[in-house]
């Protein structure tokens, strides 16, 4: 269990802070709007209004305390950007900040954001791969050279093994898990004989994984 500030809340905030919350961590959330923060109370630890550009207000939390603040304003960059530079400038161990644009990643950073989250353009990138193809159901990104992909089990695999199918060798991809009616199996040994009705996650290098999606 973590420790988090999470200063705004707006969409982007209200479901980081729901999610937060399920995952059991310890969430102090904070925004200007009293109605904002009245609405977030049953999903966080505490909740308090305030200003984040105030540096008076930050000294007030602790931020030294947090293992994460996230700033996650995005209506107001310049609010972001300040909140950003008090949080570090007080000691914050690891500031996450929202961006809405190339441009506000690379300010963000420079004023010390330990990492940018770009969620639309995430979000963006991930349905691009993920609705440009009928078979491809999941799609996780690990870098820009590698990725995880859930796709259904190709019609020539059907009835045959991991083994006998050489999947590594052949296609130069591993199959890290196979899914059947929601049931998670991870890591198949090389007996694993494919069906019709499930599905595989894959894992393996952009270019690997591209050619064999297209096969």
């Amino acid at each position: 269990m973590k420790s988090v500030l999470l200063i705004g809340l707006g969409r982007f905030g209200r479901h980081m802070a729901n999610k937060l919350w399920q995952l059991h961590h310890e969430v102090l959330a904070v925004d200007k709007d009293e109605q904002r923060v009245n609405e977030i109370l049953p999903l966080v630890t505490s909740a308090q209004i305030g200003d984040s550009t105030n540096e008076q207000f930050i000294v007030s939390l602790g931020v030294r305390n947090f293992d994460i603040c996230v700033v996650a304003i995005g209506d107001d960059f310049q609010s972001s950007l300040e909140t950003t530079a008090l949080l570090k400038e007080y000691g914050a161990p690891f500031v996450l900040a929202r961006a809405t644009r190339d441009v506000q990643a690379k300010f963000l950073l420079r004023n010390g954001a330990d990492d940018v989250i770009y969620p639309e353009k995430q979000m963006a990138a991930w349905a691009a791969v993920r609705y440009s193809a009928d078979h491809i159901f999941d799609y996780i990104e690990l870098t820009e050279d590698y990725s995880i992909f859930e796709t259904a089990v190709p019609k020539a695999w059907i009835g045959k093994t991991i083994v006998e199918l050489a999947v590594r060798q052949k296609y130069r991809i591993n199959i890290l898990a196979t899914k059947h009616g929601g049931k998670l199996e991870p890591l198949p040994g090389p007996a694993h004989c494919f069906t019709a009705d499930e599905t595989i996650f894959i894992l393996g290098s952009n270019e690997d994984t591209q050619k064999f999606l297209r096969a």
